[in-house]
């Protein structure tokens, strides 16, 4: 863990608590953690590259991403061992460097081939079953700030306290 560059994170059951919302005009709405969205501040911080690997086309990975200027999104993904492979080629970081988060089967092969595999408390059992690391927050709910933390104290890196300009 101590050698974890980067952090590729599914987003739906991750960084969401893998409910959605839709309104009677078709708007769909996500619920995003404060924790989460902290934790992935903190990594950026830190210097951990982040990226977002969905299996949804949704226009709110787009806002998440934004808010953190992260340029390493791929979205509507079907392949995500495939897009996790072209973030480390874009970033010559070899898989063994990148810890990929995921909660269900549609993530296992990006788990299985990442240096470090983690999910959350509530993922699939099969998932729970292949994971390095598995926070005891569920998705949603502060799962990845807990990762991020454990990430970099393990790495010895200094977690940036509330004074550092932080983008939340």
């Amino acid at each position: 863990m101590a050698t974890i560059q980067a952090l590729a994170l599914d987003v739906d059951g991750v960084l969401t608590d893998g409910g959605v919302w839709w309104g009677p005009d078709g708007a769909e709405w996500k619920r995003f953690s404060f924790a989460d969205i902290m934790g992935v501040s903190l990594a950026r911080k830190a210097g951990l590259l982040v990226a977002l690997i969905s299996g949804e086309d949704s226009p709110l990975v787009d806002r998440f991403a934004a808010k953190f200027q992260l340029t390493d999104v791929a979205k509507g993904c079907k392949d995500k061992a495939a897009a996790l492979a072209a973030f480390a080629g874009r970033h010559n970081l070899p898989l063994d460097q990148i810890c990929f988060m995921g909660d269900d089967v549609n993530d296992l092969a990006a788990m299985e081939m990442a240096g470090l595999s983690a999910a959350p408390a509530n993922a699939q059992a099969a998932v729970l079953a292949k994971a390095d690391v598995i926070t005891e927050a569920a998705g949603g709910n502060g799962a990845v700030r807990e990762l991020v933390d454990l990430i970099l104290a393990t790495a010895g890196r200094p977690v940036p306290s509330a004074r550092s300009t932080v983008t939340t």
